[in-house]
């Protein structure tokens, strides 16, 4: 596989970037692709990077708490969400996780705009908007350009089975929920494959900054 996505995509025209402000990058990819451990190849350039698990943990024990409690009120402990409750009382079931994401995405798309606009303000050259259903909740909207994080599916497997409490049904079910890589990787503008090592992902991650700033 081509590190770098082939095709028209791989030189993009003119930019925010491009034109000394701000480029957007979504970045995304399957659980157990590398994703987080790319994103901090990114943040080691010098890119601001949004990680949107992280606002959600923000969330749950701040703006997002009356709207979930209102909702899942057994998911509520000592003023905040409990994750691991939450998780329980969703699982399975389609419509409390429509409810919830309902709830969530829009609070989270704020804190990512908010993220943009105070890097544009200060001039940052490159924005990475870290987010694990980048496609699904339609985040690549604000994006100019994206970035999906892949690995072959048996290096990804070994990878999640290898994980604490992580059982090939759980992996299955997690997959469910997302896009298929095959799909992420169609709609991509740059691809990073994260099967040979930290290096090798490196090097892509500098040849993506390098084309943009073209």
């Amino acid at each position: 596989m081509n590190d770098l996505k082939t095709g028209p995509q791989s030189n993009p025209p003119a930019g925010p970037g491009r034109q000394g402000g701000t480029t957007v990058l979504g970045l995304t990819g399957s659980i157990g692709m590398g994703k987080s451990t790319t994103a901090e190849l990114f943040r080691q350039e010098g890119a601001a990077v949004f990680d949107a698990d992280a606002a959600v943990h923000e969330l749950y024990s701040g703006p997002a708490v009356s709207p979930v409690a209102a909702r899942f009120p057994d998911a509520l402990r000592d003023a905040t969400i409990d994750r691991e409750a939450l998780a329980r009382l969703v699982v399975g079931d389609q419509q409390a996780l429509s409810d919830l994401e309902a709830i969530i995405h829009p609070l989270v798309r704020q804190a990512e705009l908010d993220f943009i606009a105070q890097h544009k303000s200060q001039g940052t050259e490159f924005v990475v908007l870290d987010i694990p259903l980048l496609f699904e909740s339609n985040g690549d909207e604000v994006c100019d350009k994206t970035v999906v994080v892949s690995a072959p599916a048996r290096v990804q497997q070994t990878r999640v089975l290898a994980r604490k409490g992580m059982t090939k049904a759980r992996f299955d079910q997690l997959l469910s929920r997302q896009m298929s890589d095959a799909e992420k990787r169609a709609r991509a503008d740059f691809i990073v494959s994260t099967d040979k090592g930290l290096k090798d992902a490196k090097r892509q991650v500098l040849d993506i900054l390098s084309q943009l700033r073209k």
